[in-house]
């Protein structure tokens, strides 16, 4: 059932996003000295060497990939544009480090503006969050290499772009959403309501008092233009906001010449979104699926295990101590633990990825603290370990048959397994030698918090469902909790509740669909084999292969 759901999925997101005989490259590319960039081209149809056409550089943000501009790239190549939608250094296929060379910005746009079949009068640039500031490096790099740029979540100066001018950037755009959680950094203000009066960009504007939405200041034929626009959602959300890319499309319409006069009102990007969301629920069920097809082979039959043990005949007072402290002391040592993981681990030849060195410490002091409550909240004595070498095989042939069906997806339909930021795609040779490293700790965290969870929480004579929903409470609740309340304030105040943590926030974000998946997939080991080795393995190699892919590489690895 799994890989029916995959290629339905798939085929929805393959024909959207090549809608109207639109093609796709995936490229390697060198750029600044000597580094390897990573894009995908967009190529509508019908250009070529004679028949040449406007074009856009896409780039995403922080800790995202080309595939997260996608919703973008749709739309401007149905209209006509060639659009490069670069990985930064870095960031997916690229090379590391992260940050290097403009961000691989000037890199891209040179190469961008050496193919025959782009018009190099009409270029434009677009980037979200450090995105943006990888566009404004090009426009650096560049001056003449472009004619207007859309900054969508992000800002000139510092810390990591110029300052603009009335004159520079060139016919500039800046859609920055009513909620953006990073408005402190970009703009210099508490409130992203409160960005038109920001002195920052005022200056950029040329003007002394407030900024007026949708107003053009300057003059195009100039390309001292700017605009500010300001749509109802957060700053990942222009990722899913039709307001937010009708925006750059309207700007691009109006600075470029050479595109399709299609409304910025028509899209389809959505779509494409739903059908690599199906994707990745057809890659859970196709991992649940292919464990249990190999319980049933003989090599693994004896693994299967219809006495499943129970930590509990009821919900007692102890068992709703444990199952809280489950739930909410992740959540309440997020940003602690965090700032530890970064300052004891700086990115390294050995631990690369800040950001994953800092989950991996998260997680690992976590799944101790969840050690250390079984002894004092245990109930009665659970034996579910099983064997350790056929837990380690049944993990490894699970999650092997579930890559070779991204690899597939990947190579048929240029798709990767995802919705929004919560991303699942193949990784590079330099990924996997990062992986291992940290399949260790969190192999660690899942052994530890998978067997506090099915030894210590389970209770006898629950229903499937119930078992299910608690576990995922067990291990999600707290985060969804947190977020409402983090963007609830913000809803409410127009800033986080942890003004001074928008980055983490953010991250936080994918821990709540993650953690979910993690709970189902352990359950339903679980409960097929009595142990929870299995669901821990299988775990332990999905989120190590989901977060070092998703992940910007700070050192490089060779």
């Amino acid at each position: 059932m799994g890989w029916v759901i995959i290629l339905l999925g798939a085929l929805l997101a393959h024909f959207i996003q090549t809608s109207g005989d639109v093609t796709i490259k995936d490229l390697r590319f060198t750029g600044n000295n000597g580094q390897t960039l990573s894009g995908l081209l967009y190529v509508p149809p019908g250009v070529s060497a004679e028949n040449k056409a406007p074009a856009i550089l896409a780039v995403h943000g922080y800790i995202n990939s080309r595939e997260t501009q996608s919703g973008f790239a749709i739309e401007y190549a149905r209209r006509g544009y060639i659009v490069l939608a670069l990985d930064q250094s870095g960031h997916g296929y690229s090379d590391a480090p992260a940050f290097a060379n403009g961000f691989g910005g000037p890199g891209a746009l040179a190469y961008l503006r050496n193919l025959d079949i782009v018009d190099v009068d009409n270029i434009g640039l677009e980037g979200h969050s450090m995105g943006g500031w990888t566009i404004l490096a090009a426009a650096g790099a560049l001056p003449d290499g472009y004619k207007s740029m859309v900054l969508e979540g992000s800002s000139t100066g510092a810390p990591f772009a110029a300052d603009g001018t009335t004159e520079w950037p060139r016919n500039l755009s800046v859609v920055f959403s009513k909620y953006d959680e990073f408005s402190q950094l970009m703009w210099g203000v508490d409130r992203a309501q409160d960005a038109p009066t920001s002195p920052k960009l005022q200056a950029v504007f040329g003007t002394t008092e407030t900024v007026v939405p949708g107003q053009i200041y300057g003059d195009i034929a100039a390309g001292t233009a700017r605009v500010l626009e300001m749509p109802n959602t957060t700053h990942p959300g222009d990722h899913l906001s039709p307001e937010a890319i009708g925006y750059s499309i309207d700007w691009f319409a109006q600075t470029l010449d050479g595109a399709d006069p299609i409304p910025s009102g028509d899209q389809i990007w959505l779509w494409k979104e739903i059908g690599t969301l199906i994707a990745l629920i057809g890659f859970v069920v196709l991992l649940a699926g292919t464990f249990d097809m190999l319980l049933a082979a003989p090599a693994f039959a004896a693994m299967r295990s219809t006495a499943v043990p129970a930590a509990h005949t009821s919900r007692g007072a102890k068992w709703w101590i444990a199952f809280a402290l489950s739930a909410f002391v992740p959540v309440l040592t997020y940003y602690q633990f965090f700032a530890w993981g970064g300052q004891l681990f700086p990115a390294s030849a050995l631990l690369p990825q800040t950001i994953t060195s800092q989950i991996a410490f998260w997680a690992v002091l976590n799944g101790l603290i969840v050690f250390l409550v079984g002894f004092v909240l245990k109930g009665d004595k659970v034996e579910g370990r099983g064997p350790i070498w056929g837990a380690v095989l049944i993990a490894l042939s699970t999650v092997g048959i579930g890559y070779l069906f991204v690899l597939a997806a990947d190579f048929l339909f240029k798709i990767d397994f995802r919705f929004w930021v919560v991303a699942l795609k193949p990784m590079s040779l330099v990924h996997f030698k990062i992986a291992l490293v940290y399949l260790v700790p969190f192999t660690a965290f899942f052994v530890f918090a998978l067997r506090g969870l099915h030894t210590g929480l389970s209770v006898a004579g629950d229903s499937r469902l119930v078992q299910y929903f608690s576990n995922v409470g067990a291990l999600a609740l707290g985060f969804l909790v947190f977020l409402a309340f983090q963007y609830g304030t913000l809803l409410f105040s127009g800033h986080l509740f942890s003004m001074n943590e928008p980055l983490n926030t953010v991250i936080a974000m994918q821990f709540l669909p993650l953690l979910s998946i993690v709970a189902f997939l352990s359950t339903f080991a679980w409960r097929r084999t009595g142990s929870y080795l299995p669901g821990a393995f299988i775990n332990a190699l999905f989120v190590t292969w989901y977060i070092v892919a998703g992940q910007a590489t700070q050192f490089p690895v060779s």
